[in-house]
């Protein structure tokens, strides 16, 4: 049976650096918000409970799935969805860059990270560990494929997630904002982003649901730019600035049909 329309808030916040408790009241704040909007959903960046540049704090800021913040969301998450990122510890040990969904009262489903950054100002592998595998989440309002940031620039978990038939590409990240061309309003790294999200949007036939943070750590500003690509590959809307904000968009799930109906993609797809 084909998902009803689905409200989704998409939260382009400005996470405190380690900082657990500040992070998970920031998060109630915007669940708070898009509840009382009316949405079925809420979306938070990369690593939105910790921060990126961890560093030193990572060991410190790691939660497994059951511990306080991570129970408070899933507590939270009985009347609206939720996903959110944060440090995850593993039983053996092994920390991972993590993007959880949260659905009546407890975690349905977690990406852990699969490509790390290690190039230019990054150097993720230093304190995480790698996931290996891209697996598609289902919900009530929709099966969900997730991607971490770096993930989105590599193709494979793009096309694992078209073979699988997810609904939306749930992209959460923290990027930084780069590159200021002469004469353009736009940001280099802004305007990449866009290719991505639409080359991505229209060969899997799927919305896809961009969200970054904003603020500024160890000197870097993020980007923000959150928005939200249509199947066909045509912008639905969008976040304009470097400044916190929210973007609530209605995904129709008939329009992935219509367009999958009209270019059978994924029939003629030969894996």
């Amino acid at each position: 049976m084909q998902p009803p329309m689905t409200r989704v808030s998409l939260a382009q916040i400005e996470p405190a650096l380690g900082d657990l408790k500040k992070n998970l009241a920031l998060h109630e704040a915007e669940i708070a918000a898009a509840r009382a909007a009316g949405a079925q959903m809420v979306a938070f960046p990369e690593l939105s409970l910790t921060g990126y540049f961890l560093k030193d704090l990572v060991a410190e800021v790691a939660l497994a799935p059951n511990e306080g913040p991570l129970q408070r969301l899933a507590d939270l998450s009985k009347d609206i969805t939720i996903a959110a990122g944060w440090a995850e510890r593993a039983r053996d040990g092994r920390i991972y860059n993590t993007l959880g969904i949260f659905e009546d009262g407890v975690l349905i489903g977690a990406h852990r990270k699969v490509h790390l950054v290690t190039y230019g100002m990054f150097d993720e592998a230093r304190d995480f560990a790698a996931g290996d595998r891209f697996r598609a989440i289902d919900s009530k309002h929709g099966r969900f494929g997730v991607l971490v940031c770096e993930d989105m620039w590599h193709l494979d978990g793009m096309w694992l997630h078209f073979l699988a038939g997810v609904d939306a590409i749930l992209a959460c990240s923290a990027s930084p904002a780069r590159g200021v061309p002469a004469g353009e309003a736009q940001l280099r790294s802004q305007r990449t982003w866009n290719t991505i999200h639409e080359a991505a949007a229209a060969l899997t036939q799927a919305h896809v649901l961009y969200v970054n943070r904003v603020g500024c750590e160890d000197g870097i500003v993020f980007g923000g730019g959150s928005r939200v690509v249509r199947p066909d590959g045509i912008e639905h809307a969008r976040l304009e600035g470097l400044d916190a904000g929210r973007l609530m968009v209605d995904l129709d799930p008939t329009l992935v049909r219509r367009v999958r109906t009209a270019t059978p993609l994924r029939r003629d797809e030969k894996p």
